[in-house]
C-alpha cells in the first residue's frame, strides 16, 4: 500500500527538527507571576507608567481619533501625524516621515533607495528588516565584517568608481550584543568619498542616548552627518511606529516610492498623540538615562566575573552567551524561578554557537535588584558549566 502523504507533512518535519534542536519557538503567554521584566525594550520604564499620562493625553488631545481608516495619501485626517513630524523636525533639525513600524521603515526606505547605480554596504549584524528590503528590491549590496571600519573603507575604495552612490547602512546600538557602531569613523569615511550616504538605524538608542534622548548620533554630536536616521517609538518611547529623519528631497521621494508608506493604513491619530506625549516626557529623563548606564556597567562587570568573559556591550542591552540552545533554555528557566523574566535567544536570530540570554535593562530596575540578578546568574551558571562538562 503506498504511503499516504499530506501536504502539511513537510512543515511538520521542520517543526519536529526545531523541537529536537531546542529552538521551537512559542509566543510567550501572559503571566500572573510577579516577575522582573528583562525581556522588553521598555528601556526608560515608560510602559510601566502609562496610566500616569492618560489624563494628560486626554487634556492635550480631547478630540483625537482612534482610527485613521486609510493610508495617509488617501485621507485628510493626518493632523496628528503632521504635528508629530513637525516636532521631530524641530528636535532633529531636518524633515521627518512616520512609518507604521521600524520594520516598515527599513524595508520601505531601503527598497525605495535601491535605484540603478546604487550599492549598499551593510554591517553583517544589521537588522533583518534591512536585508529583507534589499532582497525584495533586488538591490546590489555587500556586507562587511561587524564594526570593521578597515574592511568598510576598503570596500568603499574598491566600489566607488563603479556606482553613482554608495549607501552605508549600520545600527547605532546592535540589538543582540548591545555594542555600538563607531560613528566618528563612519563620518570620516563619508567625508573621504563624496558619493557616500550614511544610513543609521537608531532603534535601540532613541530615548536612551544623548542629552535629550535623540540617540547615539546626538550623544556624539553627529546628527547632521547622517543622511538618514531611523528611530522607533515602540521601544524606549513606549508607543508604536517609527520615523525617518531625512533631507527634504528624500522625504518627498519616499512619500512617492516607499511601498509600506503608500499602501499601509496609517497609524491611528491617537497613537501619534501618545508618541508625541511620550517624546516630550523622554526628552527630560536625563537621570533615568544615567541610571540605565550605571545598571549596564554593573551587570556587565558582574557577568565578566562569573563567566570569565567580558560582554562586548556598551549599552542597556547586555548578553550572556551560553553557546547552545539547551543551556540558554536552562538558564532562562532557572532565572525565572528566581523571579527574573528572561527568554532564550536561539537560531536563526543568532548564529550557531551564539545562543544566549539577552538582558534588556530598564530604568525601573534598582541597583539592588541588579545585584540580586547577578547572584541568580552565578548560581545558575554553575549548573550550566557542570552540565557542559
Amino acid at each position: 500500500m503506498p504511503d499516504v502523504r499530506h501536504p502539511l507533512d513537510g512543515y511538520r518535519k521542520i517543526l519536529e527538527r526545531f523541537e529536537a534542536e531546542h529552538r521551537l519557538r512559542h509566543i510567550p503567554a501572559s503571566s500572573e507571576e510577579c516577575l522582573i521584566d528583562l525581556l522588553s525594550n521598555d528601556y526608560l520604564g515608560l510602559g510601566r507608567r502609562g496610566t500616569e499620562f492618560t489624563n494628560r493625553l486626554a487634556e492635550r488631545y480631547p478630540d483625537v481619533s482612534f482610527s485613521s481608516s486609510a493610508s495617509r495619501l488617501l485621507s485628510r485626517y493626518g493632523r496628528m501625524h503632521a504635528e508629530l513630524e513637525d516636532k521631530l523636525e524641530m528636535y532633529y533639525g531636518r524633515p521627518a516621515l512616520i512609518f507604521n513600524s521600524g520594520y516598515h521603515a527599513n524595508v520601505g526606505i531601503v527598497s525605495a533607495l535601491a535605484i540603478s547605480g546604487t550599492l549598499f554596504l551593510c554591517d553583517k549584524a544589521i537588522h533583518a528588516s534591512v536585508i529583507d528590503g534589499l532582497s525584495m528590491s533586488g538591490a546590489d549590496y555587500r556586507r562587511f565584517r561587524h564594526n570593521d571600519m578597515d574592511a568598510l573603507c576598503n570596500a568603499v575604495t574598491r566600489w566607488k568608481d563603479s556606482y553613482e552612490r554608495i549607501i552605508i547602512v549600520t545600527e547605532s546600538i546592535y540589538s543582540m550584543d548591545g555594542d555600538c557602531a563607531p560613528l566618528h569613523r563612519l563620518v570620516e569615511i563619508k567625508r573621504s568619498c563624496p558619493d557616500v550616504l550614511l544610513y543609521l538605524d537608531e532603534a535601540h538608542a532613541v530615548g536612551v542616548r544623548g542629552n535629550r534622548g535623540l540617540g547615539l548620533a546626538e550623544e556624539e554630536g553627529l546628527i547632521q552627518e547622517f543622511d538618514i536616521i531611523v528611530g522607533t517609538f515602540g521601544k524606549a518611547l513606549a508607543s508604536v511606529g517609527a520615523f525617518a529623519i531625512v533631507p527634504d528631497e528624500i522625504r518627498r521621494y519616499l512619500v512617492n516610492t516607499a511601498r509600506p508608506f503608500i499602501f499601509s493604513t496609517a497609524i491611528p491619530p491617537v497613537n501619534c498623540a501618545w508618541s508625541s506625549l511620550m517624546f516630550d516626557v523622554a526628552v527630560s529623563m536625563e537621570e533615568e538615562r544615567r541610571h540605565l548606564m550605571e545598571l549596564s556597567h554593573r551587570l556587565r562587570t558582574g557577568i565578566a566575573e562569573i563567566t570569565g568573559t567580558l560582554p562586548v556591550s556598551t549599552s542597556q542591552i547586555v548578553p550572556l552567551v551560553t553557546g547552545d540552545a539547551c543551556s540558554a533554555t536552562i538558564l532562562s528557566e532557572s532565572l525565572r524561578e528566581r523571579g527574573f523574566d528572561t527568554l532564550p535567544i536561539r537560531r536563526p536570530t543568532v548564529p550557531p554557537g551564539g545562543e544566549r540570554i539577552r538582558f534588556s535593562l530598564n530604568a525601573s530596575l534598582s541597583l539592588d535588584q541588579a545585584d540580586t540578578l547577578l547572584q541568580a546568574i552565578g548560581d545558575s551558571w554553575k549548573k550550566i558549566i557542570f552540565r557542559q562538562s
